[in-house]
């Protein structure tokens, strides 16, 4: 999903609306990023951007909202993903999700959105009320994954009802933050790509079943 460029078959309207978003973002990303997320009013963002408070609202919910927006437009454009017809192979869930993930990341906008990520998750490391709104966003995407897995996709039952498929959701969203936090980490002055995320999350998510094998061997008492 490139919210920096509106595909030209939208009317201006919608082009105009877009363009104003990514604008918001843009500009919220570089005066958090220097004066603090603490340190810049609404008031203050809205000026920059030069739209009404009302423009900024019909659009974002918080500031916390304009600032996670890099990461909730991955998962928007991965549940449209998840929606485009399925190939003939049955696949495990888990790996059906990996897949759709990973041409999600394939898709996102290469030359600016990491950027816009890394500025996002280096201001919630430090920001206690964005990593709080990303949970909550994070609940209602994965609730929504199962609605649509359970909808979309012949499960062949289970008797715990929506237990499994949830669960691994989660277990994908949890290699997906450990790839985030170790690409986010190793970036240093690097400009960060959106296959250098791919390939964390591959490594990530191939570590998923041995981390559900670990053996814990009791150590010998001294």
């Amino acid at each position: 999903m490139d919210t920096a460029r509106p595909t030209p078959q939208l009317p201006l309207r919608e082009r105009k609306k877009l363009r104003t978003r990514q604008a918001l973002v843009d500009t919220a990303l570089e005066l958090f990023t220097e004066r603090g997320f603490d340190g810049v009013t609404l008031d203050e963002l809205c000026e920059a951007v030069e739209v009404s408070k009302r423009t900024f609202f019909r659009t974002f919910t918080s500031k916390e909202d304009v600032a996670c927006a890099p990461l909730h437009d991955m998962w928007t454009a991965f549940l449209k993903e998840l929606e485009e017809p399925p190939g003939d192979a049955a696949l495990p869930v888990f790996d059906l999700l990996r897949d759709t993930l990973l041409r999600t990341l394939t898709g996102m906008p290469a030359d600016d959105w990491p950027h816009r990520v890394l500025l996002s998750r280096r201001l919630a490391e430090r920001t206690p009320s964005m990593d709080a709104h990303g949970l909550a966003f994070c609940d209602r995407t994965s609730r929504t994954v199962v609605d649509t897995l359970l909808r979309r996709f012949d499960l062949g039952g289970t008797p715990y009802e929506d237990l499994v498929p949830r669960l691994t959701v989660d277990i994908l969203v949890a290699a997906f933050h450990r790839a985030l936090e170790i690409w986010t980490a190793g970036a240093g002055d690097t400009p960060r790509t959106a296959e250098d995320l791919a390939t964390a999350v591959r490594t990530a998510c191939a570590a998923v079943p041995a981390s559900l094998t670990l053996p814990a061997r009791p150590r010998p008492v001294p």
